[in-house]
């Protein structure tokens, strides 16, 4: 970054005024939580975690403050990309049990004021799929409900439509002998891509949407958004072929071409607009609270930002904000940070809502990315800055990644490469059992052995222990997001600085009301800080409310505010006395 863009930065003081509490749906402010639910707890004893073990665990859910929780893919599917290969998409799969299961998890966290958000994959089914066998036998309902193509003949020899290659490595294209067709997959060759183009399509996966919403879930969490669409044929009914990336010399590898005609089309932004009309509809008919759209798309941020809506039309409530998550690194600086969230925070569509995201189920955790140290500070970013707070399974607990060798990966991601280049592209090391205890399995299942291995060190890392440790990871979480009931933390504005590459602060205000201000030191200096050259309207003294094991000091105690001392990897939240 040049040093202008680093003198703005850290001038440009950024003040949002956000809705008053009467205004605020419930979401507006709230916290999510992912759930992993083959690695989240296992009630029946095979090694896979299942919706009762969810039911069973939901009370912690609540002893964390979590107001909705959204689960990875639990529908009927062979399981090739772990349910992201949906077969049937109005049932439940056996390895997580029956549709009583969920409606029984339905109502326990009705009980417990806990929403339920269900995963929502649009852009492809299995080819075990009904649709799918239809479709490659022709029959006519269905022809057309996925991408096909002849092909092309060069020299003879039939060759894939186009150079297009997929996400897990290889041609999007697998040839299907019964249709005497290629068809196209943007994931694995068990996951061919619907056909959004053909209107039947779009029609029968609202009918999905309501099927359940009406059930009691409280939206959806919508899988890889920027696949949906490919660019239009042209009149002969063929694409062309992406242009290169010169940075990456292997042929299988996805990052070997520019994906301009494969991702980020318009009509995708029009498809999440039509989804919302869909909860608009339900939240008609059935009443309550709102119901609720997370998109995920790692996309340019001018793209992200059209997901939330238009001057007609309504979009996501929630397009997921990677910003954090895929920029910030082991050597970001404050500035970075700033910058990162400024942002955000600036280009939003007036009247929407921010959303603060460190960590999901298909990225290193936050742990193992930017250092055990800087697990408090990551989690008090996410919770003390204004909107929506998106916490994946265990990083309130500070879990880490764990090691899985060849031989065990079984990530297709992964298992499509090949032992030299795994590590960099499994993500199984995430998604590792939830280390509830220090009893075996980590309190997570009583089976000889799980899906994947549990972490080592399961017996100093769990929820058990972290209970009884003061300022452990998990009690941090908790005091946090107890805070965020405070008028300025839920409604308040924010101004966001960094003050000299170290250290990142913010201020949450709100008149006749405590001002709350979040500072974080970094890296390994020690720091002495005037928080009175960079916020106004503070007070000379400043109560420490929370405090991380960094700090010499302890919370209720108070310091002076053109004076604060930050120890190595200190994070603190001070208010005004």
């Amino acid at each position: 970054m040049g040093a202008l863009v680093r003198l703005l930065t850290l001038s440009c003081l950024l003040a949002l005024t956000l809705p008053t509490l009467a205004e605020v749906g419930w979401w507006k402010s709230a916290q999510f939580y992912q759930i992993y639910p083959r690695s989240f707890k296992d009630s029946d004893g095979d090694g896979v975690g299942d919706i009762n073990g969810i039911t069973q665990q939901l009370a912690y859910l609540k002893e964390i403050g979590i107001t909705a929780t959204w689960l990875s893919p639990i529908f009927t599917s062979p399981m090739a990309d772990f349910g992201y290969d949906v077969a049937n998409l109005t049932d439940i799969d056996p390895i997580f049990g029956t549709m009583e299961d969920f409606e029984r998890l339905l109502a326990r966290a009705k009980e417990l004021d806990i929403k339920i958000i269900l995963d929502f994959v649009p852009n492809h089914t299995s080819d075990e799929c009904d649709w799918f066998v239809r479709s490659a036998a022709g029959e006519e309902e269905y022809k057309d409900f996925y991408v096909w193509h002849t092909g092309k003949v060069v020299n003879g020899i039939r060759q894939p439509p186009t150079n297009w290659i997929g996400v897990f490595r290889g041609s999007m294209w697998t040839w299907h002998e019964g249709r005497q067709a290629y068809y196209l997959h943007q994931f694995h060759a068990k996951q061919p891509d619907l056909n959004y183009r053909d209107p039947k399509v779009v029609e029968v996966m609202k009918d999905v949407l309501r099927f359940w919403l009406r059930k009691g879930a409280f939206g959806f969490r919508i899988d890889a958004v920027p696949h949906v669409y490919e660019v239009p044929a042209d009149a002969d009914g063929n694409w062309p072929d992406e242009p290169r990336n010169e940075n990456t010399q292997d042929p299988e590898d996805y990052t070997y071409l520019q994906h301009i005609y494969t991702t980020d089309q318009p009509e995708t932004i029009e498809l999440v607009y039509a989804f919302r009309e869909v909860i608009q509809e339900i939240d008609q008919e059935l009443g309550g609270d709102d119901r609720v759209l997370l998109t995920e798309a790692y996309s340019p941020l001018n793209i992200l930002m059209q997901y939330y809506g238009n001057a007609t039309h309504l979009g996501s409530q929630i397009p997921f904000n990677f910003n954090l998550l895929a920029n910030i690194g082991f050597d970001s600086d404050a500035y970075h940070y700033s910058e990162l969230i400024h942002n955000w925070l600036d280009n939003m569509p007036e009247g929407q809502v921010a959303n603060w995201v460190f960590g999901n189920h298909d990225q290193s955790r936050i742990g193992s990315r930017l250092g055990a140290d800087r697990i408090d500070a990551a989690n008090m970013i996410v919770l003390t800055l204004p909107g929506i707070s998106i916490t994946y399974q265990g990083e309130e607990m500070g879990m880490t990644d764990v090691y899985i060798s060849w031989e065990d990966t079984v990530d297709p991601q992964a298992c499509q490469a090949n032992e030299e280049a795994f590590e960099r592209l499994t993500r199984d090391p995430v998604r590792t059992p939830f280390q509830w205890s220090d009893d075996k399995n980590a309190g997570f299942s009583d089976a000889p052995s799980t899906w994947l291995p549990v972490a080592q060190d399961y017996k100093l890392v769990n929820v058990k222990r972290e209970r009884g440790i003061a300022l452990s990871h998990l009690n941090i979480y908790k005091q946090l997001r107890a805070l965020r009931d405070e008028p300025a933390l839920r409604q308040g504005d924010v101004t966001v600085n960094a003050i000299g590459p170290n250290v990142l602060a913010f201020k949450r205000s709100l008149a006749g009301q405590k001002s709350y201000i979040t500072v974080i030191n970094i890296n390994d200096d020690v720091e002495s800080i005037n928080l009175d050259s960079v916020f106004t309207s503070i007070s000379s003294q400043l109560q420490y409310v929370v405090v991380n094991d960094k700090s010499v000091r302890r919370k209720n105690d108070l310091t002076f505010a053109n004076s604060v001392l930050l120890m190595p990897k200190e994070a603190v939240v001070l208010s005004t006395v």
